[in-house]
């Protein structure tokens, strides 16, 4: 047995009860005297581990409904003695020390998830949750780790089973243990003001904003070989996301990789039916909507297959085992992302073990709240473009009105704009995208890279639809469009000459439709 001298008086408050009791036995095993809140205290008992409540030492019972607890000189004294200036009023006090403070938090993201499921988003129900007690021991016993050991996660209590056998514990471990709390206490609070924050409607963007995200992995390397990258997520995600993708097979991911895969992740989600998405260097470069994903991936991959090669890949329904095939005989890909895949595919990519693959799970809607971009001693802030296709908002503003087949295209183009660097060009066919020209200094360049691609190809774009994603500032950039073909556009609107663009899309016939929202992506 254990003789842990050092430690003396542990106490337990925890709201997630996950393995305490093999711990709490081995301090009891080692003579350590336990105290704890009622809640942690009957649990333990159950177990047969002996406890002193907290109630019971400090003489003060625990009240309005639990919100009062561990709030006590006789605790937080005892968690900030000094061994070297605090002896005489302890004893004068009768003040026992505590040596250790094994505390975690009510999860409070979590309540506020179940809550809002079951539709009770009622803040004077969530204000229930907010631990008061808790982060107060955290801090105290992390502010005098030289004398306490502050443990928030309990996993690290395995981490320290070493120490205790030897009776020590060196300043480095101590140290780690209290700023792994203060970042515990810190996230926490954080999560409540972002909740208070969205209750406040009126306040979107707070004064100031503090980030707390995970360490999921590193990378193999940043935008370039030289530079060092890693990977940080959020909190308590939902599935369908590349944050909570799980990799599968192949080589560790990089900055790049990650950064490409989102943006063909998030396009492809944008359809209901079997979409393929192909993205290289931050653009899409080819995508499709058809029956099955197989023919979504062909006719990705045959709109620009130059480009697709070294790709990132998405698709939008399990991957099957003849995709699978066909994809590794027809292209080099970096990364490939599904939802889901079956066992012949799998043993299929198998073999090519340099392709990533990213299982998302279940795609749901996560393009809510604020987005991000750091600049040189600063941040912009925005919300998310989440905008959704309204077509009673849209204006058809040429004498002709688009067909069904022009229409469809139009809401193709369109979704795909968006994730295209403005400035950025869209051509669709029968919801095949056929030409994309993206990152240009003026629109009419975009619109002549997209003609060059088609042009190269020797496409067919009689009959295309054309997708912009903001104004043309002049009737070049039609004229260029309907010099290969195009019948249908879709833009903004909001041109000072507007109904200069207007006469030139009716002197060629071209049908135009006024989205009234632009969607740049700088």
């Amino acid at each position: 047995m254990l003789s842990i001298k050092f430690i003396k008086n542990a106490l337990i408050s925890v709201s997630d009860k996950k393995n305490i009791v093999k711990i709490a036995q081995i301090l009891t095993q080692n003579k350590v005297s336990l105290f704890s809140t009622n809640g942690t205290s009957k649990f333990l008992k159950k177990n047969n581990i002996p406890v002193i409540e907290i109630s019971d030492y400090t003489k003060f019972p625990e009240m309005m409904d639990g919100r009062i607890k561990t709030l006590h000189p006789k605790i937080m004294a005892g968690i900030l003695r000094r061994k070297d200036k605090d002896e005489e009023i302890m004893k004068l006090y009768h003040i026992s020390p505590i040596d250790m403070v094994i505390v975690n938090f009510y999860p409070f993201e979590k309540i506020i998830e179940n809550i809002q499921e079951n539709k009770e988003n009622n803040i004077d129900n969530i204000i229930n949750y907010i631990d008061i007690g808790g982060p107060t021991l955290v801090r105290a016993a992390a502010k005098n780790y030289k004398n306490v050991i502050v443990i928030v996660d309990i996993n690290d209590f395995d981490n320290i089973f070493e120490s205790l056998k030897n009776n020590s514990m060196n300043i480095e471990k101590r140290l780690d243990l209290a700023s792994k709390a203060f970042e515990y206490t810190s996230s926490y609070e954080q999560a409540i003001s972002q909740y208070f924050i969205k209750k406040n409607k009126n306040k979107l963007f707070p004064n100031k904003i503090y980030f707390s995200f995970i360490k999921k992995q590193n990378l193999r390397y940043g935008e370039n070989h030289h530079q060092k990258a890693s990977f940080y997520i959020e909190k308590n995600l939902s599935s369908g996301t590349i944050s909570t993708a799980k990799q599968i097979q192949g080589k560790n991911l990089s900055y790049n990789n990650i950064a490409d895969s989102d943006i063909a992740l998030e396009c492809v989600k944008e359809f209901d039916k079997p979409a393929c998405v192909i993205v290289k260097h931050g653009n899409p470069c080819g995508v499709a909507v058809s029956n099955c994903i197989l023919d979504a991936y062909l006719l990705a991959y045959d709109s620009d297959p130059i480009s697709a090669f070294g790709g990132i890949i998405a698709f939008n329904s399990i991957l099957d085992e003849k995709t699978a095939q066909i994809i590794i005989e027809k292209q080099f890909v970096e990364v490939i992302i599904v939802p889901d895949i079956d066992m012949l595919a799998k043993k299929i990519l198998y073999n090519k073990n340099n392709i990533r693959v990213l299982i998302t799970g279940k795609y749901r809607n996560n393009t809510t709240g604020l987005d991000f971009k750091r600049v040189t001693n600063g941040l912009l802030v925005q919300e998310y473009d989440s905008y959704k296709i309204d077509y009673k908002s849209w204006m058809f503003v040429t004498q002709r009105m688009p067909t069904k087949r022009e229409f469809k295209d139009a809401i193709f183009c369109w979704k795909i704009a968006k994730f295209v660097k403005s400035n950025a060009i869209v051509y669709g066919h029968n919801q095949v995208t056929i030409g994309i020209g993206a990152g240009q200094m003026s629109r009419i360049y975009s619109t002549k890279l997209a003609n060059i691609k088609v042009q190269e190809k020797g496409c067919n774009i009689i009959g295309a639809t054309m997708a912009s994603d903001a104004f043309f500032p002049f009737r070049d950039g039609v004229d260029s469009a309907a010099s290969i073909g195009i019948s249908c556009i879709i833009q903004p609107g909001g041109s000072i000459r507007d109904k200069e663009i207007i006469e030139a899309s009716n002197q060629h016939n071209i049908t135009m439709i006024f989205t009234n929202k632009r969607h740049f992506k700088h």
